[in-house]
């Protein structure tokens, strides 16, 4: 009863903020309501030009951040596609075909890639770098997040 009732009036309603030092990473729209089944998109662009690596993560309920695509151009994973463009710093993500395991926190960040090593004189990473917990790469804090809920 509780499916039919979800599979009948089930949307997406897609709360997105931001949040970064600086300003450096929007997300646009702010706020996205769609109808299960239908496709959403999630925008991001990148003021500063030291980043090199526009990776996107998402967070399922009780869960932690998962890598969903870290590949410049275009990345499919099922109704998920990823497009970067590094060049003119943006980033968007298209969930086709929204359903209620869509439901999470996706995140997009702009990382400079360099090392701990290289952090303090390289012009690239002017601010503290820190290993990514599952890809062990340094990453900048620039993020912003997306929340998706299903109800």
């Amino acid at each position: 009863m509780k499916t039919s009732i979800q599979a009948a009036s089930m949307f997406l309603w897609l709360q997105l903020d931001w949040m970064s030092q600086g300003g450096n990473v929007e997300q646009h729209p702010s706020t996205l309501s769609v109808q299960e089944g239908d496709s959403s998109v999630i925008n991001c662009t990148y003021s500063d030009s030291f980043s090199d690596y526009f990776p996107w993560y998402k967070q399922e309920p009780g869960q932690g951040l998962q890598l969903f695509s870290m590949a410049l151009g275009v990345k499919e994973d099922g109704r998920l596609k990823s497009t970067v463009n590094s060049q003119e710093r943006y980033s968007t993500l298209h969930i086709s075909a929204t359903q209620l395991e869509d439901s999470g926190t996706y995140l997009c960040a702009a990382e400079a890639q360099c090392s701990q090593g290289v952090c303090s004189p390289d012009p690239k990473c002017s601010w503290a770098c820190k290993p990514t917990p599952n890809t062990e790469r340094p990453v900048a804090s620039t993020a912003a997040f997306a929340l998706l809920w299903v109800f």
